[in-house]
């Protein structure tokens, strides 16, 4: 129990009345960072990192940690509300929590969201808390053959687990690996896709792609309906914070399953983005009423929320305890301890602790400061849906602009946000899925790079996929997945005579 007497003394870290103050002002900032679409955690953690340097290392750590909080809160805002992801994991919330605001119901659609993301934040911060030392070598242990299996296992759960048919769902898939393709080969050095256009040599930034895909995509379909806002009446009180909260118990599996899925892919890591997809396909699997998933179903909230907030507060384990950052905001908060004074590793719990276990108690504390922050703020972001179409969908359309440009500050930015709206709108009409195609554009470059290093360490032997216990089992559960619908398909043929 030597844990708990640390973490208590880090509580009295942190509730000092400057690191309170420093931990509301964080999550206000976050909050604002993570609704607005294109900036995103890591950037707005990178540009208030100057601001810190004054500040003792602990209350530093606490005010941008919070800011990281606040803006995995903050970017569920935006997709409920106008279905923008303000951050890449708030993509799978779109799914469901856009047609459930859609249906008058946009305050319970908010309330599963925040309180979904901050029983998966908690119960990530216990397994930092008590299990770091096995968690942390667990993670060390995992190579490229692993990753890739991960990484394969994501791709073939959603083709495994699609209600669709799942021949869209491969040919959207396929689009988004080519499109990850674009640019630098980053094992041979050589150009890919680039057609001799300079801006195409970074590649596409999957956050121009999400914003043009279901920004522009979204308003070039409402206009098509009548310039009209579905779900602008509705109305939001305390009552129906209450009532969403009766209501949450029931999906106590999903809560467990996204958590299990989130703690694993930040750790590992694989990240919050496919933690949320991933979590979404299992509860979809899992659920009583799978055909309601996409129609506002509230555990289609539950699931992705659950996993991409427990993957984000996972991901800096690794981190402080072996200075390997699980995602590119733990990135930004290991240059912070190294400018700092710092070094992150086994031996920042001996000299350290104050700051280690102050950072942890912020955790705990911080993620409770944002449910009451952004829940307070719930009736506020429901009434933007009060406003005329007409009126809200030029701001929109300017907040995408401004999110695209601030990604590179870049000009081609914003013109390719259009080409993929107008692309994301005729996907739309022909009823192919856009998920697919998102997942394989955020994951498509990481999962060729692991590829292709089992590749270069096997000497091209496939076997490597199948060298132990742990990755064989993930990759034959990916085959398994794959081939289900087809499968699924010969059994229905054969049941078809049968019945006649």
């Amino acid at each position: 129990m030597e844990e708990l007497g640390l973490l208590f003394q880090g509580f009295g870290v942190v509730i000092s009345p400057f690191n309170l103050m420093l931990m509301v002002i964080g999550i206000v900032l976050g909050v604002l960072i993570g609704v607005l679409p294109g900036l995103g955690g890591a950037n707005g953690i990178a540009i208030l990192l100057p601001l810190t340097f004054t500040m003792p290392p602990t209350s530093a750590i606490i005010m941008l940690s919070c800011i990281y909080w606040g803006a995995l809160f903050g970017g569920a805002m935006t997709s409920i509300l106008f279905n923008i992801p303000g951050e890449p994991w708030s993509v799978a919330t779109t799914f469901d929590g856009y047609p459930l605001a859609q249906k008058g119901n946009p305050g319970g659609a908010l309330t599963a969201a925040f309180t979904s993301s901050f029983v998966g934040a908690v119960v990530a911060v216990i397994l930092i808390t008590f299990l770091s030392p096995i968690i942390a070598e667990f993670a060390l242990s995992f190579g490229p053959p692993e990753f890739f299996s991960v990484y394969l296992l994501t791709f073939c759960a959603f083709v495994g687990m699609a209600k669709g048919a799942a021949l869209k769902t491969i040919v959207a898939m396929m689009v988004g690996f080519t499109l990850s393709a674009v640019g630098m080969d980053t094992v041979t050095g050589q150009l890919r896709l680039t057609f001799g256009f300079t801006d195409l040599l970074k590649g596409f930034d999957f956050l121009i792609a999400v914003i043009g895909l279901f920004g522009i995509g979204e308003i070039l379909l409402t206009m098509e309906e009548g310039l009209e806002f579905k779900g602008a009446k509705a109305k939001i009180d305390l009552k129906i914070v209450l009532n969403t909260w009766k209501q949450l118990p029931q999906y106590w599996g999903t809560f467990l399953r996204g958590s299990a899925v989130g703690c694993f892919m930040g750790i590992v890591p694989g990240g919050a983005t496919p933690a949320s997809f991933m979590s979404y396909g299992v509860a979809k699997r899992f659920a009583k009423n799978p055909d309601n998933f996409g129609k506002g179903e509230m555990e289609g909230i539950v699931a992705p929320e659950t996993a991409a907030h427990a993957a984000g507060t996972s991901a800096l384990l690794p981190m402080i305890t072996l200075g390997v950052p699980g995602s590119p905001t733990a990135a930004v908060l290991l240059g912070g301890l190294l400018i700092w004074g710092l070094q992150p590793g086994p031996l920042l719990f001996q000299e350290q602790a104050d700051f280690v276990w102050g950072l942890i108690a912020s955790m705990y504390l911080g993620n409770v400061v944002g449910l009451i922050i952004v829940l307070t703020c719930v009736p506020f972001f429901a009434a933007i849906l009060r406003i005329p179409f007409a009126i809200i969908a030029p701001i929109i359309l300017a907040v995408c602009s401004i999110g695209a440009y601030t990604v590179a500050n870049s000009v081609f930015d914003i013109y390719m946000m259009v080409v993929f709206g107008v692309f994301g709108y005729l996907l739309r009409k022909l009823n192919y899925p856009l998920a697919p195609l998102v997942l394989a554009i955020v994951l498509g470059n990481r999962a060729e790079d692991a590829f292709r290093q089992s590749m270069l360490y096997s000497q091209g032997e496939l076997s490597i996929f199948f060298s132990n216990y742990l990755v064989g089992s993930i990759t034959a559960l990916s085959l398994f997945l794959l081939f289900l619908p087809m499968v699924q398909g010969f059994i229905a043929k054969l049941r078809k005579p049968a019945a006649a």
